[in-house]
């Protein structure tokens, strides 16, 4: 009879396409506490879950390089596993576009492991065809094509952190209009309508961590009373989103390049979400990006 005072040993199998981000994600559930095990043989999986007695948290990461793997064969033995009462079992995909996943492989100069003497996008669209059973049968699904590491790290971070009073997940991002939007917004803010510290002497080469751009931004009119409004809305809104249920909340700040003003209103909006009670994560998406006349033109 299984101790129901006890829970079971949490098992979660991480897969994904080769270059989409799966080792990221198990060192972030390292972090976390989870013991990992990367490119695990599939037929040694029996003997080892089920046998912690300290039921710890399990993270096994196994793709296409990995020794027997067979999408197929790894559902059925996951399947039996979930029958057990001294087991969860959990499975993430992590995907990728192929488009973003060639540029990665070119950039790296690392072959791929399915392309076998051909092109590196051969062996992404291989690779995808033998995942497709894992990707339609995963619990949780992560795509990284618009992922910075730090933006995926943040996002296994706020899925699988055990903390005893779970709380929303606030995220602050800024970005480039230019450069592409977010890949999960739920609130936009056009940072736009500000004047572009971009085209000011000195002010090009710095960004909106930096004080000068900053007393430029507050300077510009139309800052105040409209940020003012933003603030307002948030501190309304958070609270009402929270009473729903939500897990996570991700706000992004716009401008044209995402390097001044959108940057600048991230931090300073995650300040006011500081003071009001939360406690959200800044991720500035374009910070790095390099100052680009023609983009600050659109």
């Amino acid at each position: 009879m299984v101790d129901d005072s006890q829970p079971g040993q949490e098992i979660l199998l991480v897969t994904g396409v080769s270059g989409g981000g799966k080792s990221t994600a198990l060192q972030v559930l390292e972090d976390l506490g989870w013991e990992t095990i990367d490119n695990f043989p599939i037929r040694l999986l029996k003997r080892l879950v089920g046998g912690s007695e300290d039921n710890s948290r399990l993270a096994i990461g196994v793709d296409s390089r990995t020794r027997g793997f067979a999408p197929d064969e790894i559902i059925a033995l996951f399947k039996k596993l979930e029958q057990r009462e001294d087991i969860s079992v959990t499975t993430m995909f992590v995907d990728c576009g192929s488009g973003e996943l060639e540029r990665r492989y070119n950039e790296t100069r690392r072959p791929h492991p399915m392309a076998r003497g051909r092109t590196a996008m051969d062996g992404i669209k291989a690779e995808r065809e033998l995942l497709e059973p894992l990707r339609r049968w995963a619990d949780v699904l992560i795509d990284t094509t618009d992922y910075s590491t730090n933006h995926l790290q943040q996002v296994v971070r706020e899925r699988f952190s055990d903390e005893a009073e779970p709380r929303m997940s606030i995220t602050v991002t800024s970005f480039g209009f230019s450069r592409g939007m977010p890949p999960v917004a739920d609130l936009v803010f056009d940072m736009r309508f500000l004047d572009n510290p971009h085209w000011v002497e000195g002010l090009r080469e710095q960004t909106g961590l930096d004080e000068a751009v900053g007393r430029h931004i507050v300077a510009d009119p139309g800052f105040a009373p409209v940020f003012d409004r933003i603030l307002d809305l948030l501190r309304e809104a958070l609270p009402r989103y929270a009473a729903q249920g939500r897990s996570y909340l991700n706000i992004a700040f716009g401008c044209t390049g995402g390097r001044h003003r959108s940057v600048f209103s991230a931090e300073r909006a995650a300040e006011a979400l500081r003071e009001a009670g939360f406690s959200p994560t800044v991720i500035h998406r374009n910070l790095g990006s390099r100052p680009a006349d023609p983009l600050e033109r659109r």
